[in-house]
This record gives structure tokens, C-alpha cells and sequence, in this order.
């Protein structure tokens, strides 16, 4: 079984604007392509999972999403990270409707972990929210990392605390 690296969009990969829908708006945390480049490179399958409900309160289209999604992939192939479309899970519904796969529920973590054969229990996720932690929680990701909105990752930090939780 594979580990997962779960990263959440919008806050921990990219600055959040609020609703950023096409690439003139898409801006990277300064760092974030060399820590996910680097945990690639100790056995992390990088995985995107992103609630988007702009798509459902009518701000984006689906077909903005998609655009953006491959300029972002693009970019992160260009800094060397191994990564295609497969590897990106969003859920486009407004929170009123309730679906299984707006984190907090487990729904996109749990698609990601049957479709790539991941082991939750050797797998991180990194979030700005407690809805992040709380969807990897829900789906046995045993490393949980919640970060501040738009702010660089301490990879010092995440790695003190994956080897805490490794202990215990």
C-alpha cells in the first residue's frame, strides 16, 4: 500500500482569495511546491482534496475549475512534482445539500485511498481548517497536520509533529 500526502487547495496550496476560480487569480504559498516536491521524493503520492462550492452557488463553473486545476498542475510539474488530474478530488456542492464528499465528510479522502490502494494509517494530511481534520480523522489518516490560511508551511513543525503522532 502506498502513503498519501492529502492537501487541501485553497489556504494551503494556494493563497486564498476567496472563490479563486481561473489562473490569474491562482498565486502558490511561497514553499509549498519544494515541501510537496520533497515529501514525493520520501514515498508521499501528493493527493488535492478541495471542497469547491463555488461551483455550486453558480460563482465558477465546473469548466473554470478544470482549467485552473490543469494551470496548477502544470506549474507543479514544472517545479518536478509527479502529479496528473487522477490525483485531484474536489466537491463542487454548496454545503446546504449535504453530500458525502464536502469535508468534513470523509467522501473524497476515502476515493482517494480505494482508487490508489492507500494505507491511511502512514498517510498526512494538511489542512487550513478543522473541516480538514476532521474529514482525515474520519477516514483513518492517521497524521494530521492543520496549518494557518495562506501562510508558508514550517516544515520543521509537520515533521516534529508526524514523528510525535508515529510514537504514540
Amino acid at each position: 500500500m502506498k502513503k498519501a500526502l492529502f492537501l487541501d487547495r485553497d489556504g494551503v496550496i494556494n493563497i486564498d482569495h476567496g472563490y479563486v476560480s481561473c489562473p490569474e487569480e491562482f498565486e502558490f504559498v511561497p514553499g509549498i511546491l519544494d515541501f510537496i516536491r520533497t515529501m514525493q521524493k520520501k514515498g508521499y503520492l501528493p493527493i488535492v482534496v478541495t471542497n469547491q462550492s463555488g461551483i455550486g452557488r453558480g460563482y465558477y463553473t465546473a469548466e473554470d475549475f478544470e482549467r485552473l486545476t490543469e494551470y496548477m498542475l502544470e506549474r507543479m510539474r514544472k517545479a518536478g512534482i509527479v502529479i496528473d488530474r487522477t490525483q485531484v478530488f474536489h466537491c463542487p456542492h454548496a454545503p446546504e445539500e449535504k453530500c458525502n464528499c464536502r469535508k468534513p465528510a470523509p467522501g473524497m479522502l476515502l476515493e482517494a485511498i480505494d482508487r490508489f490502494e492507500i494505507d491511511p494509517g502512514e498517510s498526512i494530511m494538511i489542512g487550513d481548517k478543522t473541516s480538514d481534520i476532521e474529514a482525515a480523522d474520519a477516514a483513518g489518516v492517521r497524521h494530521k497536520v492543520q496549518i494557518e490560511k495562506n501562510r508558508p508551511l514550517d516544515h520543521d513543525k509537520i515533521h516534529q509533529i508526524i514523528r510525535r503522532e508515529k510514537h504514540s
